[in-house]
């Protein structure tokens, strides 16, 4: 068993990672990427999509060595996102909190794997270093392409993938002119990035108290000419706008003068159906799939002919 832990060891050593990922995790994590079990040769290296929670499950059952649960985020941070920009592996392009998250070698590392420990391991080792800048692009642009672009406040941003970024791109594009026309965009994260966008100073000057486990709505829009706040939470499976949010909100918003106005937008009518028991009154629905129309969760204040 340390003996293939070690060879795995060595080549990520061989083709140029910092030391940083020279460790047992990255190596345990490459060994799962590859499917290379303690008597496997390198040349059945796989390249099937698995979870990181399949590289921890690998590393106990073939390799005796148990990882908890939470050490997924430092495989994510210390060894995934490292092995992905040296063009070692990609994502399958779903957004990074999805179950159906997944990662697998590339093509052309899988292919200079199966050379391990032979006598063409070194020639295909040197082509591979050879390209290695070219692959990098490669993939670079691959992910690039699956990116969504938007525009907040007039500078452009890239969004990862995901119905929960497809979701907030459709607030931002086409809530915000209808509803919140002229409002100005203060904060809006990402799945993968959850500060993308934050305008720390007029949120001070609006009167925001935030600490560190203070949760901001998915996108919080602000309106000058009438001093009007929207907090939006753009809902694909959880986070609707419930009493208990509006109570979070409200606690860290206490000293804001601004009108508060509370909204909870959906993808579409089937999504809106699972969570209208949650969503509380006196807030605001939006659907994706409707956009010029509203559903209003405070009925007396809209009441009378039309």
């Amino acid at each position: 068993m340390e003996a293939k832990v070690n060879e795995a060891k060595d080549i990520l050593r061989q083709v140029g990672m910092p030391p940083q990922q020279q460790n047992d995790i990255c190596a345990y994590s490459l060994l799962a990427l590859a499917g290379i079990k303690p008597a496997d040769k390198w040349a059945l290296a796989e390249r099937e999509w698995i979870r990181i929670h399949d590289i921890l499950l690998f590393a106990k059952e073939y390799y005796g060595k148990e990882y908890a649960e939470n050490t997924r985020e430092t495989v994510r941070k210390h060894c995934m996102h490292q092995f992905r920009d040296a063009a070692m592996i990609e994502d399958n392009g779903m957004a990074t909190n999805s179950p159906k998250y997944r990662y697998r070698l590339t093509r052309e590392f899988a292919d200079l794997l199966k050379f391990y420990g032979t006598m063409a391991w070194s020639l295909q080792l040197s082509s591979y270093i050879y390209a290695h800048g070219t692959l990098v692009e490669k993939y670079k642009s691959k992910k690039r392409m699956k990116m969504l672009p938007v525009n907040i406040n007039g500078a452009d941003f890239q969004f990862s993938p995901g119905h929960h970024n497809q979701l907030q791109k459709a607030i931002i594009e086409n809530f915000a002119p209808r509803f919140a026309a002229n409002s100005m965009c203060l904060y809006v994260g990402d799945t993968t990035d959850k500060d993308l966008y934050i305008n720390q100073e007029m949120l001070r000057k609006l009167g925001f108290v935030i600490n560190r486990h203070d949760k901001l709505p998915d996108i919080v829009l602000y309106r000058p000419d009438k001093e009007w706040l929207y907090f939006i939470e753009a809902v694909t499976s959880v986070g609707a706008m419930s009493y208990k949010r509006m109570l979070e909100i409200d606690k860290m918003t206490k000293n804001v003068k601004a009108g508060k106005i509370y909204v909870t937008a959906f993808l579409n009518l089937e999504t809106y159906k699972q969570f209208v028991k949650e969503i509380a009154w006196e807030t605001e629905v939006w659907i994706a799939d409707m956009p010029e129309h509203m559903i209003h969760m405070n009925g007396d204040r809209f009441m009378g002919p039309r």
